[in-house]
């Protein structure tokens, strides 16, 4: 059984319904699963759908390493129009003729917007101004000063090109608002635009591919098949390489005792593994030459 009396751990890679929030979905797999601790890595809007990341049980406790440098997605927008939101669920606050723009333009406009930009976020954020979210100001119609933001966008290729609608995939360094792109490049071809659709296609090596539906994971734990759809916590941990311990080993850095390894010594974090192929621990290296435990996450 699942639940409270079989604790599980995992990372789940969901295919995240339109309509629902980052946290509908936490709740959603922590009434399926019987856990409390469960948490996302990675927000996405309601409007957007694709690759979310849920940690469960011990997993919950390397959900930092899940949030790679770089993220890729799939938009639609639609020239011509301007929301308050800079998304199609916002009031209509500017409407202009998008007839002259071309293909040509708007792969033009990418060019503004390509490498390491300055971007401001939207008012319509959960970013914090003195301790209050961006949206409560937006939602009481003030506007506040928002610092730019550096972030750096990949890759912007147009996939489609329907006008006055437009398809395009980024690949962008995490903190990069696409809502933002859109509009700002909007704002360079001279009509406005706003997002119409968002899809995650990937964060770092987890591919909307290989997600999984929010019911079909639902059904796997109501089934006690857990163990079919929860990713184990060390595909988090795979830009840490990986050391064997022995017996002696594994006691001490379960007691939370630093063991030595034949390390390189630029590295600073590894995982540790029995000999048998548990994880143990994440490791921190000292300047006493030993590695001390960081995170124990074995039993």
């Amino acid at each position: 059984m699942t639940g409270a009396d079989q604790p599980v751990s995992g990372i789940l890679n969901i295919d995240k319904p339109p309509g629902m929030t980052s946290h509908d979905v936490v709740g959603r797999i922590r009434r399926a699963s019987g856990q409390r601790r469960v948490g996302h890595a990675g927000t996405l809007d309601p409007l957007a759908t694709g690759v979310l990341l849920v940690c469960v049980g011990q997993a919950t406790r390397v959900v930092e390493y899940l949030v790679p440098d770089f993220k890729e997605y799939l938009s639609r927008f639609r020239l011509g129009i301007t929301t308050d939101t800079y998304d199609s669920e916002g009031a209509i606050v500017r409407q202009n003729d998008a007839n002259h723009v071309t293909r040509a333009d708007i792969e033009s406009g990418f060019a503004r917007f390509t490498g390491v930009i300055a971007q401001v976020p939207p008012m319509f954020s959960a970013i914090k101004h003195k301790g209050t979210p961006l949206y409560r100001y937006a939602r009481s119609g003030e506007v506040v000063d928002r610092a730019p933001r550096q972030v750096e966008i990949r890759t912007l290729r147009l996939v489609d090109w329907s006008p006055p609608e437009a398809e395009i995939w980024i690949e962008c360094s995490k903190g990069t608002y696409i809502r933002s792109l859109i509009h700002d490049l909007g704002q360079t071809l001279g009509c406005g635009a706003h997002m119409v659709a968002l899809r995650r296609m990937a964060i770092g090596e987890f591919r909307l591919e290989d997600s999984l539906a929010l019911d079909e994971i639902e059904r796997a734990f109501a089934a006690d098949c857990a163990a079919e759809v929860l990713l184990p916590l060390d595909a988090a941990l795979k830009g840490l390489p990986p050391v064997s311990v022995d017996a002696e080993g594994e006691r001490r850095i379960l007691r939370g005792e630093a063991v030595p390894l034949g390390l390189e010594a630029h590295i600073n974090l590894c995982r540790a593994y029995s000999s048998d192929g548990r994880l143990l621990a994440i490791l921190r290296s000292a300047a006493d030459g030993y590695w001390h435990p960081h995170k124990v996450l074995g039993r």
